[in-house]
């Protein structure tokens, strides 16, 4: 059995500030299929401090009591966002934890839990300009192009921070079994080449247009840095690395 390197992981279930006013937690480990193999993704949240106190949080992860009672120092959580229509999957529990949050919904993420038999309830739905609750602190736009899923991006404007889901993912070999690291390659997904995985560039073909209109106007945000849900994320020199991300678009 091909065991994953678990302890060179980032401490979990810890916000971590990385700026005024914003936080990553990373959360445990998750299986994802790939290749027909089932592939070890870190995951990660983002959360903002909006100017009004509130709290936004981005992709939550698996909600325990420890993290719960850390975030709670932070403020009031408020927004629950899905970015995309695989990332929700934790809402649910969030929404039980605070029922005074709204759960925000990307593209399609209704029909996909319903499909899995999942009962999920969304209070509000993302667009392509950012709501105003928030549009003070964060731009947003809907990436499209692909025929599988939109993804919703966001831009905390005041740190000058990208935050990502699935977009670009960033594995590091060394944190996995060979094998992985293998698959990883072959996806395009590892560290220090990581971009949006095979299997997802491959739904954008005969729309690379729409996609190159979203990438364009990333770039225009020019942001420091990029958080990613998945791998290493980009402290510094985010468009640069925005530039090789997306090269597959251009």
């Amino acid at each position: 059995m091909i065991q994953d390197n678990i302890e060179l992981y980032e401490p979990i279930n810890i916000p971590k500030s990385i700026d005024d006013n914003i936080w990553i937690v990373d959360g445990p480990l998750v299986k994802m299929a790939m290749y027909k193999a089932l592939i070890p993704f870190p995951t990660r949240m983002t959360i903002i401090h909006l100017s009004n106190g509130d709290l936004w949080c981005h992709s939550p992860i698996a909600l325990t009591e420890a993290i719960k009672s850390k975030i709670d120092r932070l403020g009031p959580v408020r927004h629950l966002v899905s970015p995309n229509k695989i990332h929700y999957i934790h809402i649910n529990s969030w929404m039980q934890a605070y029922p005074e949050a709204t759960a925000w919904a990307s593209p399609g993420v209704r029909d996909r839990a319903a499909n899995q038999g999942i009962a999920l309830t969304f209070n509000a739905d993302l667009s392509e300009t950012p709501p105003p609750v928030w549009a003070d602190d964060i731009d947003q736009l809907i990436f499209r192009g692909s025929r599988f899923m939109d993804e919703v991006v966001f831009f905390h404007k005041r740190t000058s921070t990208l935050i990502l889901a699935d977009l670009i993912e960033n594995f590091e070999p060394k944190k996995v079994g060979w094998l992985y690291r293998v698959l990883l390659r072959l996806a395009g997904a590892a560290d220090p080449d990581g971009k949006a995985p095979l299997d997802l560039r491959i739904t954008f073909w005969g729309r690379k247009i729409q996609a190159y209109q979203g990438y364009q106007r990333i770039l225009k945000w020019k942001p420091g840095r990029i958080i990613l849900s998945h791998g290493r994320w980009y402290e510094s020199n985010g468009i640069d690395e925005l530039k090789r991300a997306f090269r597959w678009l251009t």
